[in-house]
Order: structure tokens, then sequence, then C-alpha cells
């Protein structure tokens, strides 16, 4: 079992539990619970900044569109976006697929919570910052943007589905070593790593406190794989994440 904070849709504050994540178990005060007996708030209420192109396979297949103009390099620096708050939404919430759109992207991702403001981090002190991690699944219209925001494609309400709790930071020996799944209907449709970032966590999170800060409950989604799996209305879909848990959502029609 795994030290945890879970946030109970009952409850205002968060409370200690013990997770399986495997399992999709917890125990509160010595009653254990299955994960889809209990309905949760998203553990996560800061501002939601994304690394895009932090997985190599994504980089490598947009590396066509840097070398033309007007870049003719891929960045050097990381490239962030943001996910507002109407974007956060909970295990178990319904995702609202819009009316003109027939499927939506996965993205399938580790989120790391910071405890304290970060600024200027050094990869060494990376860790002492990490609050704890949770399962993300970025969410997106399917999109070819490069060289401009993809805002109208990622920013709609509830695209940024996290949970169903946050794993304590020093429960994890490993987070650039996880595994992640993605399930649709019950159904494997990827496999990947946090082994393949292109920027380690550590690194990331040094890099990108070299210009910007992050504050207390703020959450970084360390980057999200490439040619995730796609679902439409109707779908169940999963996103596990080794060592985190699993992040179960529906997908409805917008109507």
């Amino acid at each position: 079992m795994m030290k945890s904070k879970a946030y109970f849709s009952d409850s205002k504050i968060p409370v200690q539990v013990n997770v399986d994540p495997d399992q999709n178990e917890l125990i509160y005060q010595n009653d254990r619970y299955k994960k889809h007996d209990v309905t949760f708030n998203a553990p996560i209420s800061g501002t939601v900044y994304g690394a895009a192109l932090n997985f190599k396979d994504t980089l490598e297949n947009y590396k066509h569109a840097f070398e033309q103009e007007p870049y003719k390099a891929p960045p050097e620096a990381p490239v962030m976006y943001i996910k507002p708050i109407n974007t956060i939404t909970a295990e178990k919430a319904s995702i609202p697929l819009p009316n003109h759109e027939s499927y939506l992207q996965t993205g399938p991702s580790l989120g790391v919570v910071f405890n304290e403001t970060a600024t200027q981090v050094t990869k060494e002190e990376a860790f002492n910052y990490i609050k704890g991690y949770t399962v993300i699944n970025d969410l997106s219209i399917p999109h070819e943007s490069v060289h401009r925001p993809a805002i109208k494609e990622k920013a709609r309400d509830k695209f940024c589905p996290a949970g169903p709790w946050l794993i304590q930071a020093d429960q994890i020996n490993n987070p650039d070593d996880l595994d992640i799944y993605v399930y649709i209907n019950g159904e494997l449709k990827m496999s990947h790593s946090t082994s393949n970032l292109v920027r380690s966590i550590p690194q990331l999170i040094a890099d990108i406190t070299a210009f910007m800060t992050f504050y207390a409950g703020d959450t970084l989604i360390v980057g999200v794989p490439d040619n995730a799996p796609t679902a439409q209305a109707g779908d169940e879909v999963t996103v596990h994440v080794q060592e985190v848990g699993s992040l179960t959502n529906t997908i409805t029609s917008e109507s």
C-alpha cells in the first residue's frame, strides 16, 4: 500500500489514505474500498502546465515541421502550454464531445504536483519541490497545430481529468521509469513509459524554472506520447500509470 491524499466528493479537505494503485483499492480509517465505489474530486487545484514535445517519439514526428520556416530547428527550451481551471475534472466525470467533432485525442500522462514555490531549481534539487504524483488525461480535439497554441482544441471544459488520488512523492522510487497504459472500453490501446521522456522530470523542472516559477499546488504534465488513441461518444477511457493509479472517464455527446 502507498501513502496518498484523496479528495472525496463530500469533503472540502484532503484525507490521508493508503492505496494499492494496481488493484484500484484504498484503505481509509481501517476500511477497504474499491475505487469504483468511491466518488472523488480532482486532487489538483492550481495552474496546470503542460510540457509539449517531451516524449521522444513526439519530438521526432514533428521534427520535419520545425525544419521549415520560421524556425528551421527544433526548440531548445521546453515548449509549454496551460490547461485552464475550467478543464480540470475528476475520476468518473463525463467528458463532453463537442457536437461538431467525431472523436477526442487522449493524452495519457503523469502529473507532478508542487509543494512549494519553485524558481531557478537545479536538477539535483528538483525532487524536493514535488508534493506528489497523479494521473492526467490531457484531452484534446485532434489537431496538427505546431506554430500556434492549440487553445481551442485543448482548453475546453473538462479536458483535463486528474486523479483519482495524489500519491505522496516519497512513495515513487523512480518517476522517470513508469509504464503508462490507455484502455478504451477495457481494451488495451497504448503502452508507453516515462523512460521515453526527452527531458527527465528533474531536468524538465530545472529547465522550466530557469525562466518561470511554479507555486505550491501547481501541476506539471510531463509529456504526452505521440499517436495516443482516440475515443468517441460512449467510450470509457482509462489511463493507468504504474505505481500511481487508474483514471477512468466516459466520453459523452455534448448535446
